[in-house]
């Protein structure tokens, strides 16, 4: 199969390492501004792009006397043990968020929904009880809310039918009981807030009640709430308090997405990870809902990531005209990689073709897959994609990446903007001068390196029985010739009256990183089964990942779940 070829052969290649980690940097307050920084996330859909949206980051001050944060149930149990897991986990960083937001004057309100009678007579839950009932309480703010109208026509991102627990069965059944013998209701064990989080008993308000906190909002004059804890798709889009409500009452709410977990179960649809069923529910709310922050912008360092989400990142940089891969790279990324990567587009604006929308994905990329044609972006964006190759990151280069980075000859960039013309030979190991002529079908063979022709012998052409000899392209056949002496080429591309070209290879660059490249990318090659095995293949290999010989695409990329 060409999954395992790919693999063997790689395999083969001489490899260097080099990381060198981006850390971003702490929010500074200048002296005398007490304001909060920051960036706030959302996602605007546009029917070019193929279900995928374009990443809107807005950069905010906000006053701290007019801001609430708003913790959403994180219980002392559940029961999901591995809710449970992930709330300890969680919990410590979230401390340190509410202390740090606390001593900078923002209002911190726990909201353990069922768990008020742990609370008579704190001095937190008095203070929300004592607070005058607000004159203007939006009506329904007592009550759950399932939907707003942006969400009306659109699919749900999960289905969370069966209650969303994602614990081995056995091992449920052991917690079930344990919880029992503690005397808890194994369906609903929470009594309190989990401990490690700090209450302050002179400052901190305690109430589940949608008019109490609405009252407390209103009395202390807060527009600005931002929403933490569990279960996004469920308690914190959905109660009283929640997202919904927030943003359908006027407020500016935001979610911090990076201090939230989902009750989403990996074998129930889209059956991808637990971490990628989070992924879809914060991309659902940025969409419908409101915009998101993370903790770093608070704390600095780095957003917070569970330990056990090991996936890489894998961010699409596409900005072209000629291939519309805007509309053939979602797809793919939503069927072949959506399991086991995380996943990021970063588009051109739609105002301004030399301009990315979500450019700060690009320092957090493992590997950036990058299907982009003669543009030249701001310098700071172009930068980000220097830094990942100087990082020693995986580069997946589609078509006219050979290209990406070059304006046609002389033309100058625009002022504040840069471009890159020794991408194609300092990175992807190239040397594109053009094209053939349009029209004639391109044929493929292994290339003549030993690594590749030593693979090709017995069940090379074989793929999941599918015969390779079916992978072949419409697009014309660039000229590449000749490729830097560190590259390896794996298929070689020829149309009739011409000498071959290569049209994919692997090379890796001087800070160690692994690079493939491919000439093909025609919005027919991605209809090839072979194509997609190739490039999710190639994928793996940049970012580090074994290769799956079965590698097989996921059966439910565009299905409606239910809510």
């Amino acid at each position: 199969m060409i999954g395992k070829q790919l693999g063997r052969w790689m395999i083969l290649t001489p490899l260097l390492f080099g990381t060198v980690s981006h850390v971003a940097s702490a929010q500074k307050t200048p002296e005398g501004d007490a304001s909060l920084k920051f960036t706030l996330r959302s996602r605007v859909a546009s029917p070019e792009l193929a279900g995928a949206c374009r990443v809107v980051e807005t950069a905010e001050s906000w006053n701290p006397r007019s801001t609430a944060i708003i913790v959403c149930d994180m219980w002392d149990l559940h029961h999901c043990l591995n809710a449970v897991r992930r709330e300890t986990e969680l919990a410590p960083r979230m401390d340190q968020v509410l202390k740090s937001a606390r001593e900078r004057g923002v209002t911190i309100i726990h909201a353990p929904s069922s768990c008020m009678d742990a609370y008579k007579g704190h001095p937190a839950r008095d203070r929300a009880l004592k607070t005058p009932k607000s004159a203007n309480l939006p009506a329904e703010i007592g009550q759950w809310c399932k939907k707003i109208p942006a969400e009306e026509q659109e699919n749900y991102p999960v289905d969370q039918t069966d209650g969303g627990e994602d614990d081995d069965l056995a091992e449920h059944a052991r917690w079930a009981a344990k919880l029992t013998s503690m005397g808890r209701d194994p369906r609903a064990p929470w009594k309190s807030q989990t401990a490690a989080l700090t209450i302050d008993s002179a400052r901190d308000y305690i109430s589940d009640d949608g008019n109490e906190i609405w009252s407390v909002l209103e009395e202390r004059g807060i527009g600005n709430v931002i929403l933490m804890g569990v279960h996004t798709n469920m308690c914190v889009l959905g109660r009283p308090f929640g997202l919904r409500q927030m943003a359908k009452n006027g407020k500016k709410v935001v979610l911090m997405r990076d201090m939230t977990d989902t009750m989403y179960n990996p074998l129930k649809a889209p059956f991808v990870s637990h971490f990628s069923g989070t992924d879809r529910v914060i991309d659902h709310v940025e969409r419908y809902v409101c915009p998101t922050v993370t903790s770093d912008q608070l704390l600095g360092g780095k957003p917070f990531r569970y330990k056990g989400d090991t996936r890489p990142h894998a961010v699409f940089l596409v900005a072209e005209d000629e291939y519309k891969t805007e509309t053939t790279l979602p797809p793919f990324a939503a069927k072949w990689l959506a399991k086991d990567y995380r996943i990021s587009f970063v588009f051109d604006s739609a105002t301004d073709k030399n301009t990315l929308t979500g450019a700060s994905a690009i320092d957090d990329a493992d590997v950036l897959i990058v299907s982009v044609r003669r543009r030249a972006f701001p310098t700071a964006q172009l930068d980000a994609v220097k830094r990942h190759v100087a990082a020693g990151k995986g580069v997946v280069g589609i078509r006219t990446a050979s290209h990406a980075f070059a304006l046609r000859g002389d033309s100058p960039p625009p002022e504040g903007h840069a471009v890159w013309p020794e991408f194609d030979a300092e990175v992807l190991g190239g040397h594109y001068t053009g094209h053939h002529a349009v029209g004639p079908k391109v044929t493929l063979s292994f290339g003549e390196s030993p690594q590749a022709r030593a693979i090709a012998k017995v069940d090379a052409y074989s793929i999941g029985g599918r015969e390779m000899v079916v992978l072949s392209s419409s697009g014309s056949l660039y000229k590449v010739r000749p490729l830097a002496s560190s590259t390896t080429t794996i298929f070689m591309g020829q149309i009739p009256g011409q000498e071959p070209e290569p049209v994919a290879w692997t090379n890796l660059t001087t800070t160690g990183g692994r690079v493939f490249y491919t000439s093909l990318g025609h919005v027919d090659d991605f209809k090839q089964f072979n194509f997609a095995v190739l490039l999710r293949n190639a994928i793996d290999w940049t970012a580090g990942r074994a290769i799956d010989p079965e590698v097989q695409p996921a059966s439910t990329a565009a299905i409606s779940f239910p809510k």
